[in-house]
């Protein structure tokens, strides 16, 4: 049998670890300057950088992991929680290890603000029965990020349902945030679900109108209480052998529910500040929770604000169920539906096919996040 040939590959890696270059011009210093000083320069430098290839290093790349020469050496895990430098890793021996990062990994020039992050499966060399070294990361699918300071936050990795967690009532509910995750799932190939709960503070009538908006795009809209165990049976069901992310505001209850769905969990709970009706942060980092029922669920912290990462103005309305069946007959093929003449969009709206609200949340999304920004490209 042939043995497979691997591929070289070149990455990037940051500034702060390429080796130090010597910024002056060491002849014009030899011909004007003191000889003797130079004399006394560092042997280590070089005299001569290479711009931005100092910044890159080839390696091997290996398609399966189980080609690598010390592939019986290594354990394979998934990521429960990453912790500054450190990263808590359950193996498939079933050990919990605590795990820092090899160094190649940690210098590489990504724009993510972490090489790993909760839910990555990942290969670790165990040092002890419960510290070790991650060695490598596993290609990812539904990623669930944002933008954060320019960077890509990636909140959870490797998970096929995203929960998406409203409250009926303290806090109140912003549909506006809703709508930003029913995006992200879309783009990234993940099966969002409406929860909303707290329902047993309000009458459900009141959320007839925006429930029934979710339900008619051919979401799956699921009204939670988990102090009164409302629909808490059928929710454990939907998550059995699934993996799911829960995203939601602060205070809307995600860590009561998952309190409720398996008992014992004792996540941390607080009630709803009175002052200005805003949750309390009590879950700091993203976690993987294995349930026992079979799969796992995502505890993420709160999120008051959540910016879009790599979606353009010009791919929104085609990730909107309600509005992409009328794009194509726009009169120009990069109408963005705000101000154009002969927008089917906009006609849509006006006729009632289009829900206000929802055309509203996609015209606020344009104008203060995706086309300012863009402009500054």
């Amino acid at each position: 049998m042939a043995k497979k040939k691997r591929q070289k590959q070149r990455a990037s890696f940051k500034k702060k670890y390429q080796d130090r270059v010597r910024q002056s011009d060491l002849t014009r210093d030899f011909h004007t300057g003191d000889r003797d000083t130079l004399a006394d320069a560092s042997q280590g430098e070089r005299v001569s950088g290479k711009g931005e290839l100092t910044r890159k290093r080839t390696f091997f790349e290996h398609h399966d992991s189980e080609d690598r020469p010390d592939a019986h050496n290594l354990v394979n895990g998934r990521v429960i929680s990453v912790h500054g430098l450190k990263s808590r890793v359950l193996g498939e021996d079933g050990q919990m290890y605590e795990c820092a990062l090899r160094q190649v990994l940690k210098s590489l020039n990504i724009d993510q603000r972490s090489a790993v992050v909760a839910g990555d499966r990942v290969r670790l060399r165990a040092a002890s029965p419960k510290d070790g070294m991650i060695e490598s990361v596993e290609p990812r699918s539904g990623v669930i990020s944002r933008t954060s300071r320019g960077q890509q936050h990636i909140l959870v990795s490797n998970v096929d349902y995203l929960l998406i967690i409203a409250s009926a009532a303290e806090p109140s509910m912003k549909p506006a945030l809703i709508d930003r995750f029913l995006l992200t799932a879309e783009y990234c190939g993940v099966k969002p679900v409406v929860v909303m709960n707290k329902i047993d503070l309000v009458n459900p009538i009141h959320l007839q109108q925006t429930t029934g908006c979710y339900a008619s795009l051919g979401y799956r809209v699921l009204h939670t209480s988990a102090e009164k165990q409302q629909n808490i049976s059928y929710l454990k069901t939907l998550l059995s052998g699934k993996q799911t992310a829960l995203a939601g505001q602060s205070g809307v209850g995600k860590s009561s529910l998952l309190n409720a769905i398996q008992p014992g969990l004792g996540l941390a709970v607080a009630s709803v500040s009175q002052d200005n009706e805003k949750g309390r942060h009590t879950t700091t980092a993203a976690q993987l929770i294995p349930l026992d029922s079979g799969g796992a669920v995502f505890d993420t912290p709160g999120i008051r604000q959540f910016q879009l990462w790599d979606i353009h103005a010009n791919e929104v309305a085609g990730l909107m169920p309600d509005l992409r069946p009328f794009v194509n007959g726009c009169k120009y093929a990069d109408c963005l539906h705000l101000s154009e003449d002969q927008c089917k969009v906009k006609d849509a709206v006006a006729d009632g096919k289009i829900d206000a609200r929802r055309y509203d949340s996609y015209c606020h999304l344009l104008e203060s996040d995706l086309l300012p920004n863009e402009a500054k490209l």
